[in-house]
């Protein structure tokens, strides 16, 4: 099968999402960052919670990133991200900065998806309509 320009946009759309998940996200929590404990206590989160949401991070961007299990890593991935967001909705943040930034990370994700697997195109067909 011939890598199109289409799939190949999807692949540099999941790989720019998880080098962004696992450089900006999943590094500082698992190498203990004091930055990822301040930004966790800045939001609420009790300390030591930041290693065990690495982790978890760190096991959905690997489901997402196999073939096999890339809908369920992404699915995955979305409920974090809906419980990052629902964090930063309880915390105050900034809308379009903070609160809105999941949602911004879960199109790339799932964009990316869509764009390098045909199965998963076949489930959600973009049509036109008839004018």
């Amino acid at each position: 099968m011939k890598a199109t320009p289409m799939i190949w946009s999807g692949r540099i759309l999941t790989g720019l999402f998880a080098l962004f998940m696992v450089g900006a996200s999943v590094v500082p929590k698992l190498t203990g960052m004091p930055v990822a404990e301040e930004t966790m206590a800045a939001l609420g989160w009790p300390p030591g919670y930041a290693f065990a949401i690495g982790l978890i991070e760190l096991t959905c961007v690997v489901l997402y990133l196999i073939p096999r299990t890339a809908v369920f890593g992404a699915v995955l991935m979305m409920g974090l991200l809906g419980g990052a967001m629902a964090t930063q909705i309880r915390a105050g943040s900034p809308l379009f900065s903070h609160q809105l930034f999941s949602l911004y990370l879960g199109l790339a994700m799932w964009g990316g998806l869509w764009l390098r697997d045909a199965s998963f195109r076949a489930l959600f067909p973009l049509r036109r309509t008839a004018s």
